[in-house]
């Protein structure tokens, strides 16, 4: 952005100044600050373009919290976007990452659409830091009450809770570490395999495996074995996955198949992978978890959900056979979603049964 001279409808350019530069805050007007550069070059700035120290030092502390991190999965961004600093379209944001940016995504969290966490403005004499310009931007509003916390009044129905939208933590790869919308950003998926998504949202796929095909066009080509979690396409599941597959490579077609399916439950991210070692060699393993209970564990400022109870569950791959391997063997519950309608003919023949 550009530094001016004045507040007014016609002023020239003093300085220009990008995002993540420190500028000291000399005057507060309406709207505008008046601010100095480490140039000493002085001129107004909007003050929607700039954050406090104390915010800023917050991102900072953000992602030294995150920087060890394990990535659930890689994804890319759509346009040009900030990152908040905690889930929610009114938290305070400054990293402007580009457009096709790749970044690490690290946890994902639902928020009501109207969730504000807003900051104050930095005063006179304090340090600020600029944030991006974004052509068309819109400035954070100021905290609004939540409708789904409204009191509720006598005689009135209770209003509804307010839609759910699921935020991304991310790291980009200089290690800074935010918030941004889910909707924002493309999961990067092998195009071989998003194919066989049937619908559904695939949250994570995951190298197992890679065998050769010397009869493919390309000789002693060698194809990735891949196991895969997926969603249903729906914002504020209180799960991170409802689906397990497992894609091995056909020798004899030359394509995908499916070799191994676990749905629906109820896991939770990360899935780790790795090998373990048999006689003659090692094979493919992968883990995830599920909750033992219906009881969560909710973080209080990001509303990231955990099991209270976690089990891991883990599967070894032996060619293209699946086989449940660890300590935890018992059976692993299956769940159907709450918008699910019951299979009507099942519930007839119980009802004839019972009758006789």
């Amino acid at each position: 952005m550009y530094l001016h001279d004045r507040v007014a409808a016609v002023s020239n350019r003093v300085a220009e100044v990008a995002n993540g530069q420190q500028l000291e805050v000399l005057d507060h007007g309406r709207r505008f600050l008046k601010v100095k550069t480490e140039k000493n070059e002085i001129g107004w700035i909007e003050e929607r373009a700039v954050i406090d120290e104390k915010a800023h030092d917050a991102f900072t502390e953000l992602a030294n919290l995150h920087k060890q991190d394990p990535l659930v999965a890689n994804g890319t961004l759509r346009d040009d976007i900030y990152l908040h600093i905690l889930p929610g379209r009114d938290a305070e944001h400054f990293y402007l990452l580009a457009a096709n940016t790749k970044v690490q995504m690290l946890a994902r969290t639902s928020v009501p659409k109207t969730s504000a966490t807003g900051l104050k403005s930095p005063k006179a004499g304090a340090q600020s830091v600029a944030k991006g310009a974004v052509p068309g931007a819109t400035p954070a509003s100021s905290k609004v009450p939540d409708p789904a916390k409204a009191a509720p009044v006598p005689g009135l129905p209770e209003p509804e809770p307010a839609p759910l939208e699921d935020w991304w933590l991310v790291r980009d790869a200089a290690g800074h570490a935010g918030w941004l919308l889910a909707g924002r950003l493309d999961v990067d998926v092998p195009d071989e395999i998003g194919t066989y998504a049937e619908g559904q949202r695939i949250v994570g796929a995951y190298v197992l495996k890679k065998v050769v095909d010397s009869e493919s066009p390309n000789p002693n080509h060698e194809v990735p074995e891949y196991v895969t979690v997926m969603s249903p396409p729906k914002a504020g599941l209180p799960y991170d996955f409802d689906q397990v597959r497992v894609f091995t490579w056909s020798l004899k077609h030359h394509r995908y198949e499916t070799a191994f399916r676990l749905h629906p439950i109820q896991g939770y991210l990360p899935v780790r992978t790795g090998f373990d070692p048999v006689p003659g060699g090692s094979v493919p393993v992968f883990s995830f978890q599920i909750a033992s209970g219906p009881n969560l564990a909710i973080d209080s400022s990001t509303g990231i959900a955990h099991p209270a109870s976690p089990r891991t569950i883990r599967y070894m791959m032996i060619d293209t056979q699946l086989k449940r391997t660890g300590p935890d063997l018992g059976p692993i519950p299956i769940t159907h979603s709450a918008d699910a309608k019951p299979n009507q003919s099942k519930a007839a023949k119980n009802k004839k049964k019972k009758a006789r």
